[in-house]
């Protein structure tokens, strides 16, 4: 699933500071840090959509396969949602994860699909 690689690699810039220092340099603008909604600024949002195909490149060559088209859709995603103009549940499906609380296994994740699961349902979503 691209999107998921998208979000893992955005997840990826909060965790990794010289991943996130390339982007920033990359994108000349903002912190590199692009992991969630309110820590995209509408500067990188921008730059994303001007820089995609380069930034695509560089996800991959850090080993994050996805298109360009991929990534605009979850910025383009997070910018709507972030405005007040898609739901919790449209943003959530966009997502692919559940709203609800008991989808989330409160034991340790035991693959990165699920980490990435329960990371984006706290940090996207507040739960």
């Amino acid at each position: 699933m691209a999107t998921a690689t998208v979000l893992e690699f955005m997840q990826r810039t909060a965790e990794d500071e010289a991943l996130q220092q390339q982007l920033e340099n990359l994108l000349g603008v903002g912190d590199g840090n692009i992991s969630s909604e309110t820590e995209l600024d509408p500067a990188e949002s921008e730059a994303l959509g001007e820089r995609a195909p380069i930034v695509a490149e560089f996800a991959a060559q850090n080993g994050f396969s996805f298109s360009a088209d991929e990534l605009l859709t979850v910025v383009d995603a997070f910018q709507k949602h972030q405005a007040g103009e898609m739901s919790d549940e449209d943003f959530a499906a966009m997502l692919g994860i559940s709203l609800a609380n008991e989808s989330i296994d409160a034991a340790v994740p035991t693959n990165r699909l699920n980490r990435l699961v329960r990371y984006l349902s706290k940090t996207y979503l507040g739960y």
